[in-house]
């Protein structure tokens, strides 16, 4: 059984088909690229797999879960980066990742992973006097806080410099290694290729 499973998933907005019978699978230890444009359903499909939104048609598994009606159970085995927002503005890095770590029965030390992030010299700052980049870390780190067996990943580079891009592809590389299955979407076929083991193109909500 794969870690992700996708099979024939659609997704529609009104009459705009939004996913058109979308399947690929992945397995633990694998990292895959969604990658396509904007607007090519990248993100509702990852939604769907993280059980926030309820597909119109086809099959998905996480760990064997439907992602929807057994949101509860699988909550606690995946990780979620945003692309943007969802974070206090007031609220200094290893403030939030202490917060966050208050959810999990076993979380990843806070302090630690600000380090893998290379954080640790802005833990005085607050999340609005980030740079957008330094947010976008401080974000991934919040993904994998849980220690997730599967981790989401909303375009994790956007945004960021050469040296930033660098420590995620770093820190990405170390999630598969420690065998943690890991779904990212971008649109930058650079990132794509320097990242992920695996490409599953998408184009207008299908292969």
């Amino acid at each position: 059984m794969s870690v992700v499973e996708v099979s024939e998933l659609t997704v529609l907005y009104g009459a705009v088909k939004a996913v058109d019978g979308l399947s690929f699978n992945a397995e633990r230890g694998e990292v895959v690229a969604l990658l396509g444009p904007n607007g090519a359903g990248k993100t509702s499909t990852v939604e769907v797999l993280e059980g926030y939104r309820r597909p119109t048609a086809g099959q998905v598994r996480v760990l064997g879960l439907d992602p929807l009606a057994q949101h509860a159970e699988l909550a606690p085995s995946i990780g979620v980066m945003l692309q943007s927002g969802g974070v206090y503005s007031g609220i200094r890095p290893l403030e939030v990742l202490r917060l966050f770590a208050s959810f999990y029965a076993e979380p990843a030390d806070p302090v630690d992973l600000l380090e893998r992030v290379g954080l640790s010299h802005r833990q005085r700052s607050t999340w609005r006097q980030l740079s957008g980049g330094e947010q976008q870390r401080l974000s991934l780190a919040l993904a994998l806080i849980g220690r997730p067996l599967v981790a989401f990943l909303d375009e994790p580079a956007a945004g960021v410099d050469v040296k930033g891009r660098q420590l995620i592809r770093s820190v990405v590389r170390d999630l598969a290694q420690d065998g943690t299955c890991v779904l990212l979407t971008t649109h930058d076929l650079d990132e794509a290729e320097c990242v992920a083991d695996r490409v599953v193109i998408i184009a207008r909500g299908t292969q």
